[in-house]
């Protein structure tokens, strides 16, 4: 309610800003980054209501100073790896975390020098993840790398992008025997290939599976479930993906 009365003294309703008038029957405009997953073509929220709307913020390189160590980390890198200026696409920090945004081909290189220099001793890759980028990224599958140094109590992250139409990257097994199983993961979801691996089948999928699940264009698929009086359709079928 506001609190600026009219003339006849009572006070007038007023919108919230940034209300949707009409919600949750009014849908609101999507943007080709916002697309959901599975091909829906809406705001990206699956409950069937078109009320959840999550603005897609720019990934912005960071300016120095950065804070904390990330400044040491990096002046360590940048020292110890005379290649720094061609492999690092750019720097973010971003929520608490420095994250190096590395050229695919210079992955593995970039991961043997924060293990083994003294200043880094990135010993431990906690984490080989894929993510799908559709629609934002040309190079649209990314693949993140978690490290640790236990040496210094430190953490950052690694980010490479490749494309659909040539997923390769060199594989870090050599380097971080711990990303063996991840990197398998990664290929058999998101069909990202890891040039070098020992053994890069799937790990999830049967091996005869076609497509890799966790991209955002493969079709959902499903099974419908019964409960008592009622029946679920599978996720395809449901409002938000007609």
């Amino acid at each position: 309610m506001s609190d600026k009365p009219n003339d006849g003294g009572v006070p007038l309703p007023v919108v919230p800003a940034g209300a949707t008038s009409g919600a949750p029957a009014e849908q609101p405009p999507a943007s080709p980054a916002g697309r959901g997953m599975f091909g829906n073509q809406g705001t990206g929220d699956v409950s069937g209501y078109g009320g959840l709307v999550r603005p897609r913020q720019p990934v912005e390189e960071a300016s120095r100073p950065y804070g904390g160590y990330f400044d040491e980390v990096r002046d360590a890198l940048e020292e110890a790896y005379p290649a720094f200026a061609d492999a690092i696409e750019k720097v973010v920090v971003d929520r608490g975390e420095l994250t190096l945004h590395v050229r695919p081909e210079r992955i593995a290189e970039v991961c043997q020098v924060l293990r083994d220099d003294l200043a880094l001793r990135f010993e431990l890759c906690s984490s080989v993840s894929g993510v799908d980028y559709l629609g934002a990224d040309e190079r649209r599958l990314h693949v993140v790398y978690l490290l640790t140094s236990m040496t210094y109590r430190r953490r950052i992250r690694l980010e490479a992008a490749v494309s659909v139409e040539s997923p390769h990257l060199p594989s870090v097994t050599a380097v971080y025997p711990t990303a063996d199983w991840q990197e398998r993961e990664a290929y058999d979801m998101f069909g990202i290939v890891f040039d070098g691996h020992p053994n890069l089948t799937r790990i999830l999928m049967p091996d005869d599976w076609e497509g890799h699940p966790q991209r955002k264009d493969y079709p959902l698929g499903g099974v419908p479930v019964e409960y008592k009086g009622a029946e679920i359709p599978p996720p395809d079928r449901r409002r938000s993906y007609q």
